[in-house]
């Protein structure tokens, strides 16, 4: 048997990989009465005379909604709705496994930003959380940004806040082994979609003020029409001169300390390296294969090298970041994912390692201290927010 066909046979025999798990039994007359009728009648008309109890009296107060259109699923590309459905199942099994959060995988069809976000205010008040996921560019980032406006719960794109968050984490980390300072530091992000950008917007917004973007066609800067105003926009922010339009990774790659790889397999050369500042970092982050291999990498001069794959040193992976901090936000009350709550997560995640090293930047997915560090991180924060 096949890795693949024990697979099917494991998805196929759970019919996926999740259930519905009862708190409440129900054994006579006097159990169905209190958990369903007419005991429900109660809770209703308190509802209605105070809506905002919902969150504490039913499900929708520690309920996450998962929802992907399938249009830009790692490695996969766009597969549609049904078939990004195993992703933000499986998603959703390690929020419950990992940080113990209720979350409910969701497929909606490909429309467009204002209809899929009126489908989810429309069901919104069923969940506490909305967690988006696998939506392209540059339609994911309207969807969230209406989103943050118009709903009173926290908003989160995986693909955005989680890989820029991971991101941080670990060059906070890479920083302190080369000794570096985010202020002096040169950065080039190759690949400029939702994860791309999410990383560089910010790097920026915490103090790294050296960011050049780098997507297929080149450069980008503010004023070329071949990119969507979200990029153009991170360009004209970022300072990036006009007369680099057109310049390839390989022209702009000399005299940089960072490259972020959130692009294709192989793009970065060892000669690429070898143009690099002392002691270069590398984050080659596509998957399933890296930008460049990690030990060309290393034998071309890169003192750290992070990838989005377990089979090296310092994976970089979303599940750092997510089941820990929707536990925060729930325990918090704390409702907007903005820089300075995503800054909070990522030093969380990189205090974790007291002694970071050039192979150990940031911690496991399986450390067990991870997602009590994220949770209990926003928790303080949130109270000394309040105090302030």
């Amino acid at each position: 048997m096949t890795e693949a066909d024990d697979i099917l046979r494991l998805h196929e025999k759970y019919t996926g990989v999740l259930d519905i798990k009862s708190d409440l039994g129900v054994h006579s007359k006097e159990d169905l009465g209190k958990a369903y009728t007419p005991g429900v009648s109660i809770i209703s008309k308190l509802i209605y005379q105070h809506p905002e109890l919902k969150s504490k009296y039913t499900m929708s107060g520690k309920l996450v909604a998962l929802i992907t259109d399938g249009s830009a699923v790692l490695g996969l590309g766009n597969i549609g709705p049904a078939a990004g459905l195993p992703v933000v199942e499986g998603k959703a099994l390690l929020y419950k496994d990992l940080a113990n959060i209720n979350a409910i995988p969701i497929a909606v069809e490909q429309k467009s930003a204002d209809e899929i976000v009126e489908t989810i205010k429309n069901v919104s008040l069923s969940f506490a959380g909305i967690h988006l996921e696998d939506i392209a560019a540059p339609k994911c980032f309207e969807i969230e940004e209406k989103l943050k406006k118009e709903l009173d719960i926290p908003v989160y794109h995986d693909d955005q806040e989680g890989t820029a968050i991971v991101v941080l984490a670990g060059l906070i980390n890479a920083l302190k082994v080369v000794n570096k300072k985010p202020e002096d530091v040169k950065i080039v992000v190759n690949g400029v979609g939702a994860s791309g950008l999410a990383t560089a917007n910010l790097l920026w917004a915490v103090g790294y003020q050296r960011i050049t973007l780098v997507d297929i066609h080149g450069v980008v800067t503010s004023k070329d029409d071949q990119y969507n105003k979200y990029q153009t926009d991170a360009a004209r922010t970022f300072g990036t001169p006009d007369e680099l339009k057109g310049q390839q990774l390989s022209d702009v790659i000399g005299g940089q300390d960072v490259f972020i790889g959130l692009s294709d397999a192989n793009v970065l050369t060892k000669e690429d390296v070898q143009q690099m500042n002392d002691d270069p970092i590398i984050f080659a982050l596509a998957n399933p294969v890296p930008e460049i291999d990690p030990q060309v990498g290393r034998d071309a001069g890169a003192k750290i090298v992070a990838t989005g794959s377990s089979e090296y040193p310092n994976q970089v992976n979303n599940i750092l970041a997510f089941p820990g901090l929707f536990k925060g936000l729930l325990a918090s009350g704390l409702k907007q994912v903005d820089f300075n709550l995503q800054k909070i997560v990522a030093e969380a995640l990189a205090d974790i390692l007291r002694h970071p090293g050039a192979e150990e930047i940031i911690p496991s997915v399986f450390d067990e201290r991870v997602v009590g560090g994220v949770s209990n991180a926003l928790i303080n924060y949130a109270k000394d927010t309040r105090k302030e």
